[in-house]
């Protein structure tokens, strides 16, 4: 199957490429990463090179079928109708709004340019449509970050807080999304589904807990694995990789090695964090995604780890200065909440305040950017 790169950004022509080759077009290659084989397996319909947060490319191959059983299962679990585009189309999630418009046979609404909520509530007061009299239920997928930028200016604009509100479903995935943020949402009436995913299960496979259709959850000496209709082919040109994360059981099922620490209980998924964002603080290891987890019940945070004279390495906040009029407060209450739910020892020693908290593409945290910064 050849494979074409995508130059564009463009989410029309995102759009039209992934149109042909969910029929029988050539494979697209979204992302960029660098020069790719100009071939694919037969039946990859899309290649999505990203970084994620390790800062190494890794180019996934997905198949058609995996693409349309996501779309198809996301219909079966939450509903259809309309789809807005606020991401980026070249990231897996976004990818998936358009995969699922296509499959829908219904033409996505697209929010161009940079993100904003002006821009949301203008996009979204022209989705009003109906089908025989009824009116076409409407979707989107964002991060918590975009989702953030709108609670936030619902305060001063009725119209946002309208706009999310309209939804049948908010699809939020890309990392922790904050209790008081997901309440301040729910206060305004948006009906927000957090999704666990990635680029290697075709995005979001588990809806508020509970594996879509199909897929399966396991954990497996504490990491989570994956298996079911939605994984990826493997990674383009790196079959060590390709062996090493894709692993099959005893009776021949094909699991996806997630690298998340978590646990599968009552057929629910409770993701505990990465597996590697481990810091060792005083001889005792600190898991920084629970650590974070604690802390943004208190303050929308990030939390990576720098190095410390006393204690080798400790957890540090970084937040944006205009989300923390009071800094010595905020710490000593994370620092607080941190010791009793986690440990003295992950208590975080400092806060870190930046203007904006810089991002990927994806619109998650860029941790790398941040961890040089806290380590300065």
């Amino acid at each position: 199957m050849r494979l074409e790169p995508l130059d564009s950004d463009d989410p029309r022509s995102v759009l039209r490429a992934l149109r042909s080759a969910l029929g029988a077009g050539p494979a697209v290659a979204l992302g960029g990463g660098g020069p790719l084989p100009e071939t694919v397996p037969a039946g990859i319909a899309a290649v999505v090179t990203t970084s994620g947060s390790s800062g190494v490319p890794k180019s996934v191959m997905l198949s058609r079928a995996a693409l349309t059983s996501s779309a198809l299962a996301t219909a079966e679990r939450i509903g259809s109708g309309q789809w807005l585009l606020a991401l980026p189309a070249s990231y897996v999630a976004g990818m998936q709004v358009l995969v699922r418009s296509l499959v829908q046979g219904t033409e996505p609404a697209i929010l161009s340019g940079r993100f904003s909520a002006a821009a949301f509530a203008h996009v979204v007061s022209g989705m009003h449509s109906a089908r025989g009299g009824e009116r076409v239920p409407t979707y989107t997928s964002l991060v918590p970050a975009q989702l953030q930028t709108l609670v936030d200016a619902s305060v001063e604009d009725r119209a946002v807080g309208r706009a999310l509100a309209s939804f049948e479903a908010i699809l939020i995935g890309g990392q922790a999304l904050p209790v008081v943020l997901r309440e301040r949402a729910a206060a305004l009436g948006a009906r927000i589904v957090r999704t666990y995913g990635s680029s290697e299960t075709a995005g979001g496979c588990v809806y508020d807990g509970v594996p879509l259709d199909g897929v399966r959850v396991v954990s497996v000496d504490g990491e989570l694995r994956i298996a079911g209709p939605t994984l990826a082919g493997g990674y383009l040109a790196d079959a060590a990789l390709t062996d090493r994360v894709f692993v099959r059981d005893d009776t021949g099922v094909r699991w996806y090695r997630t690298g998340d620490a978590g646990t599968v209980s009552d057929g629910r998924v409770q993701v505990a964090g990465r597996i590697d964002n481990v810091i060792v603080s005083g001889g005792v290891n600190v898991s920084l995604d629970r650590v974070e987890r604690v802390a943004r019940e208190v303050l929308d945070a990030v939390v990576v780890g720098a190095p410390d004279e006393r204690w080798g390495e400790t957890p540090v906040l970084v937040a944006r200065r205009g989300d923390v009029p009071e800094p010595d407060a905020a710490l000593a209450a994370v620092r607080e909440a941190v010791g009793a739910q986690v440990g003295k020892p992950a208590r975080p020693t400092r806060i870190l305040l930046v203007d904006e908290i810089p991002r990927l593409a994806s619109g998650k945290p860029d941790r790398q950017t941040l961890t040089r910064l806290a380590s300065r």
